[in-house]
């Protein structure tokens, strides 16, 4: 099969391009290196040409969310109406557990993608993830006040990044579902001792602060595991552990 992947150049969206590759298929990166603009619409027509079904991976950095709206809008009704023009037939999309649970910026901005798949009328599947386990590390790296490390309180079910894009891969060269399904990690971890263990492995000796993620609803949701699939349509087999000895 032809599959395009917008976001290719990301870290979810490079793993689905080299497994797409090893399932025989042929894979059409959609990024500004490939002349494509998704906030625009530009390019994006004559990359699509032939393609067969499209798993879309773009990501934003913002936390507000306008922009985390605005963007996720825009990139998904481009690419919608260019899979429409094209005779595109599955749109694949990656979302995320839990974000009508936990009303953060940038989850809000994913609703309203979630909302635009939904109701484009063209043939979709939606894969909900939870937390990669890099995201213990990209905490550890944003959480840094003054000599301390702020850990959130937050159940996490952390999984895998190249097992989702599998599953990615395996939904876009299979028929519609029209609905969305979720994928979790093997175990549920606190994610301030995610935190303390890649500390641990990088050397960092900072004292590390459990502090909520947030505050009201935000808080209670994350600490109460609504960031944990409770309805895996798939669960990956590496366990953080297994993630951390890999990178050693």
């Amino acid at each position: 099969m032809k599959i395009a992947v917008a976001g290719a150049t990301g870290a979810i969206g490079s793993h689905v391009v080299t497994e797409l590759e090893k399932a025989g298929h042929h894979a059409v990166p959609l990024a500004r290196s490939t002349g494509v603009d998704l906030t625009t619409g530009a390019g994006l027509a004559e990359r699509l040409e032939g393609v067969d079904a499209l798993i879309d991976c773009v990501s934003v950095t913002t936390l507000k969310a306008k922009e985390s709206r605005d963007f996720f809008t825009t990139t998904s009704t481009h690419l919608i109406e260019a899979e429409r023009t094209a005779g595109v037939a599955h749109h694949v999309a990656l979302s995320i557990v839990g974000i009508d649970k936990v009303p953060t910026g940038y989850y809000q901005g994913k609703v309203a993608q979630e909302r635009v798949v939904r109701e484009s009328g063209q043939p979709y599947t939606i894969l909900r993830a939870t937390q990669f386990h890099e995201f213990a590390e990209q905490m550890l790296e944003r959480g840094k006040v003054g000599p301390f490390l702020m850990a959130p309180k937050m159940l996490s079910a952390p999984v895998a990044a190249v097992e989702v894009a599998q599953a990615l891969v395996e939904l876009a060269s299979g028929d519609p579902l029209d609905a969305t399904v979720e994928m979790a990690g093997p175990e549920q971890l606190e994610m301030v001792d995610m935190i303390r263990a890649v500390a641990k492995d990088r050397g960092v000796t900072s004292p590390i602060i459990n502090v909520p993620m947030g505050f009201g609803a935000v808080a209670r949701a994350v600490r109460n595991g609504e960031l944990v699939s409770k309805r895996a349509w798939r669960v990956g087999a590496q366990t953080f552990q297994d993630w951390r000895r890999a990178r050693r």
